[in-house]
């Protein structure tokens, strides 16, 4: 218990120097969270189609191996940076910051940090972002929040992805939407599709939103 208060500890303090240096630029940091397959990689690809025109955005892609994901960013039209965390499950405060540098973010940009596939150890680690994300898929289950509640307790907003799907897969969107609630009341809730755009719109509004809010901090 000592040990991990120590690293938590250590962690924080360089969270809350990523999230001044932000803060003092105007960048909108989110860290993007989720178990694998969920489809993170294919919505941030959308949106920096749909939106990387009017904005500057750039991403730090965390995985345990490949540079696949930061390679497909690339394609879509986005600077992107890979973190491979070897046998780690999530990624750390001093990793975004090290990668700020080969970033070169200018000021107002958006950063969208995807980190490891997993819906455990990234709850505890604060990177300095303006909030966290969490990302799931309909095909899923409906209990994915009541089985991992600190996950989505930690989150600010539930990305729903693959809406599409919802018909092929029986999934009961009342029960799913009621188990969110029930673990984080206030938590804001986007049903999107990056494959066919459903939703998106009201993505692309709260990325937004949030732009405005960080710039006038």
């Amino acid at each position: 218990m000592a040990l991990q208060t120590a690293v938590l500890a250590k962690n924080d303090a360089v969270a809350a120097q990523n999230r001044g240096w932000f803060r003092g630029r105007g960048v909108l940091a989110l860290n993007l969270v989720s178990s694998p397959g969920a489809g993170k990689t294919s919505l941030l690809e959308r949106t920096i189609r749909d939106f990387g025109v009017e904005i500057d955005i750039a991403v730090i892609e965390g995985d345990q191996m490949t540079t696949n994901d930061a390679d497909r960013i690339r394609a879509a039209g986005a600077r992107a940076i890979q973190i491979n965390t070897g046998s780690g499950c999530h990624l750390e405060a001093d990793m975004v910051a090290s990668a700020l540098d080969a970033l070169a973010l200018r000021a107002g940009s958006l950063l969208l940090i995807e980190n490891v596939g997993n819906l455990v150890c990234p709850a505890m680690f604060d990177l300095g972002e303006r909030m966290k994300v969490a990302v799931i898929s309909v095909t899923e289950g409906e209990d994915k929040p009541l089985k991992y509640p600190h996950m989505f307790r930690a989150a600010s907003v539930v990305v729903v992805n693959k809406v599409d799907l919802a018909p092929h897969v029986d999934f009961d969107q009342a029960a799913f939407l009621a188990n969110i609630k029930a673990v984080n009341p206030s938590v804001q809730i986007i049903m999107t599709s990056a494959r066919t755009g459903e939703g998106m719109e009201n993505w692309r509004a709260f990325l937004k939103q949030e732009m405005v809010k960080q710039a006038q901090t």
